[in-house]
């Protein structure tokens, strides 16, 4: 008797942590989770990015928004609804979830076919998680008016949580990301001399890291004596020192570093001694990296050093998380951005830190140092971390 039946469809793999998500959505009392954001639609999809919409997100009368929705406890209900143009895409690479709607036109038209979802699947939602700094007003009202019975409350935080330890495929693209940074640097130093405007130099990094495979997202430039880090006319003369503060992402995964540079021989003593400075507390906060070490230790360390220097009255340190935006947990210090929340708590294998010392001398002008570090299994690894002293230009 010949056999008709289909084979079986494998189970689709997730692209995170699932037991994480669902752990994290029982704290916060989360039934349904619709994510909006560009970065937490790629991370929940497993990279899905909109190609057209990369750059913009305006589209005639209304917006561009992806809606993820993931329901605590069944993923299997879990859902992508587009705009009509991504049908393309998911056409090529299928996502890994059972329901795909890549049919909307508007940032409304989006969320109603979410909402249409979540009641079809029978999905409670007496509290819905949502990226209320990532969701349009008009996106809010429909969703509002589509669970009027329900509480909608804010999901960045979970969402930071379920990114904070990167996996071994996560790592690889900000190392990849970090190093291509540091390359285009060192080429625009070594090609530009006396005579070159902040502007052209920012567009040769550009260039630069474009050849490289990055998407170049800013450059923060200073030149000589000036403190302004924008782009300008300015240029760049002989013993002047440059400061290149650049992000450049690889496959939505950020590399963000600084390096110095100097348009003559070799430094005079007093900036190699500032530098030296500055090195010496990059160096020092990283030593207490380690899984199990409290988060807070790297500032400390850093603080420590900052306040015993005579410089200490235009100097600052900063450490922040790292990944698909710059700013994400663990957070370390407090700011007028956010707490230091992670700071009593210990550090994990997989998390990403930027770690920047800045020196806003007087009389020298901008001088600093930025540096991206891996938590490893038994220590810490610095990404695309050489070279780290003056480089000569030219």
């Amino acid at each position: 008797m010949l056999d008709t039946a289909k084979p079986s469809r494998a189970a689709p793999t997730i692209p995170f942590d699932a037991a994480r998500l669902d752990r994290l959505m029982d704290e916060a009392g989360i039934d349904v989770l619709l994510a909006t954001s560009k970065h937490n639609v790629q991370y929940l999809t497993g990279g899905h990015r909109a190609f057209f919409f990369d750059y913009m997100d305006a589209m005639g009368l209304s917006r561009y928004l992806p809606v993820f929705v993931y329901p605590r406890g069944a993923s299997g209900k879990a859902a992508f609804f587009g705009h009509r143009l991504e049908g393309f895409q998911t056409a090529n690479d299928p996502l890994w979830v059972g329901e795909v709607q890549a049919n909307s036109s508007g940032s409304v038209d989006v969320i109603g076919k979410a909402a249409a979802h979540v009641r079809k699947a029978g999905i409670p939602a007496k509290r819905i998680g949502a990226e209320l700094a990532f969701l349009p007003v008009d996106s809010h009202a429909a969703l509002r008016d589509g669970f009027a019975d329900s509480k909608i409350v804010d999901a960045l935080f979970v969402l930071e949580r379920l990114r904070s330890v990167k996996s071994a495929d996560e790592l690889a693209k900000l190392k990849i990301a970090s190093e291509a940074v540091i390359d285009s640097m060192l080429a625009v130093i070594a090609n530009h001399g006396p005579g070159a405007t902040k502007r052209e130099l920012t567009e040769a990094l550009r260039r630069e890291e474009t050849n490289r495979g990055l998407t170049f997202e800013y450059l923060l430039i200073t030149a000589g004596t000036s403190l302004n880090r924008a782009p300008s006319e300015q240029r760049w003369d002989k013993g002047d020192i440059l400061s290149l503060d650049s992000g450049g992402n690889y496959h939505g995964y950020i590399g963000d570093l600084c390096r110095m540079a100097i348009l003559q021989d070799k430094p005079d003593a007093e900036l190699q001694d500032l530098l030296g400075v500055v090195e010496e507390i990059q160096q020092a906060a990283r030593k207490p990296i380690k899984p199990g070490a409290k988060g807070g230790e790297i500032v400390e360390r850093a603080e420590k050093l900052m306040h015993a220097s005579p410089h200490k009255q235009y100097m600052e340190f900063l450490a922040h998380g790292m990944g698909l935006i710059s700013h994400e947990a663990p957070r370390l210090v407090k700011n007028r951005a956010y707490s230091n929340y992670d700071a009593d708590k210990p550090l994990e294998a997989g998390m990403v830190v930027s770690i920047e010392t800045t020196m806003l001398h007087p009389k020298r002008g901008f001088i600093k140092l930025e540096d991206t570090v891996a938590v490893t299994d038994t220590g810490w690894e610095g990404m695309g971390d050489e070279p780290r002293s003056w480089n000569p230009a030219g």
